[in-house]
């Protein structure tokens, strides 16, 4: 059964060089009309957490979310995606330290950037911020890691940080976290909480 992985994993390999003729049949079989075009692994599974928690099944409904590994991939992406490759629409969801890549990147490809959602610092910021320090360490006492926590914040370079610098840090201090986290923090969220790019980038889907 082909999914929507398929589409992203051509799409990858389209960008890396390849050719694009099997990302292109993919994108009309599965009726693909929207990307979302995000930096990173965690930041697509906060937003694949985020539809699911609202019965959401955005590859159901043709939206692609895409992980370019890196904001400085939007130029590429955008234009192999965009009205001058498959002609579908794009959105997306970046750091603010990163919009200048992302402006960059749809000039070129001729797309809007009114699609673009941008989180103040990055989406982990935003998460820790809209949940709080207190309910964030919950979260990390209740998947078993309050001892690799308490042994990170007496590290000398964590020394009188605050504690949402501290978490944020901490998320990204072992591969794999950063991505499990996005999820969870997402899922913790009540719907009065959910931070204004992501709910914004969801409801303009």
């Amino acid at each position: 059964m082909v999914d929507m992985r398929r589409f992203r994993d051509e799409v990858a390999g389209w960008a890396g060089g390849g050719s694009g003729e099997p990302a292109r049949e993919l994108a009309q079989l599965l009726g693909v009309h929207t990307v979302v075009l995000l930096e990173g692994l965690s930041d697509l599974a906060a937003v694949e957490a985020l539809a699911a928690g609202r019965g959401r099944d955005l590859a159901a409904e043709g939206v692609c979310v895409l992980s370019m590994g890196g904001a400085m991939n939007v130029g590429r992406y955008a234009g192999l995606l965009g009205a001058a490759g498959l002609g579908l629409r794009l959105v997306g969801l970046c750091d603010e330290r990163e919009k200048p890549f992302f402006d960059r990147g749809l000039d070129a490809a001729g797309a809007s950037r009114s699609g673009v959602f941008v989180c103040t610092a990055d989406l982990e910021e935003e998460l820790i911020r809209a949940l709080g320090p207190e309910r964030i360490e919950q979260i990390v006492r209740a998947e078993d890691e309050l001892r690799a926590w308490q042994t990170f914040v007496r590290q000398p370079a964590q020394l009188g940080r605050p504690r949402h610098h501290q978490l944020r840090r901490f998320m990204g201090t072992k591969k794999g976290r950063k991505i499990r986290y996005g999820r969870l923090l997402v899922e913790a969220l009540t719907p009065d909480r959910v931070p204004a790019p992501l709910n914004g980038l969801l409801a303009g889907l």
